[in-house]
This record gives structure tokens, C-alpha cells and sequence, in this order.
């Protein structure tokens, strides 16, 4: 069975309705989780620190998701071709 890991990553975005970022390069990196709960976990605390700022706000990518490990790659997938 593959592993589900999860991303959570946050920042303050340009407007509080949308997903895009202000700043890229100031991006918060919580940390990459082996499962749901734990990840659920550590977005909820980084969220919760971050209460005061309306344009805040926390995700949590599901990286098992972005690719099907049955599936060979080929060498330009590999390097973004």
C-alpha cells in the first residue's frame, strides 16, 4: 500500500476570498504528514496562530494524489518536460 503523505502549507494571500499568495517567497512550510490526522492536526494549530490575520490562511495538499505510483513516468515527466 502506498503511502498518503499530506503538505501543509499557508501564507498570506492577496485577498481573503481567493487562493492566490502575496508573496511567494514568504510561503510557511508546516511540514509533510504521514496521514489525514495528523496533517488535519498541524493546520489546525498554524491556523488557529494565525486567527488575527484575515488574509491567513493554511491548505493541506494531498501529495499522494498529485501522482499514481502504478504509473511509470516517463524522463521528461520527471524533469517537468
Amino acid at each position: 500500500m502506498a503511502q498518503r503523505l499530506h503538505l501543509v502549507f499557508g501564507g498570506e494571500l492577496e485577498n481573503p476570498s481567493g487562493t492566490k499568495f502575496r508573496d511567494v517567497d514568504d510561503i510557511d512550510i508546516v511540514g509533510i504528514f504521514p496521514d489525514y490526522k495528523s496533517a488535519y492536526d498541524a493546520w489546525k494549530a498554524a491556523a488557529q496562530r494565525t486567527v488575527d490575520n484575515a488574509h491567513m490562511r493554511y491548505f493541506i495538499a494531498h501529495l499522494h494524489r498529485l501522482r499514481d505510483e502504478e504509473t511509470p513516468a516517463s524522463p521528461t515527466e520527471e524533469l517537468d518536460g
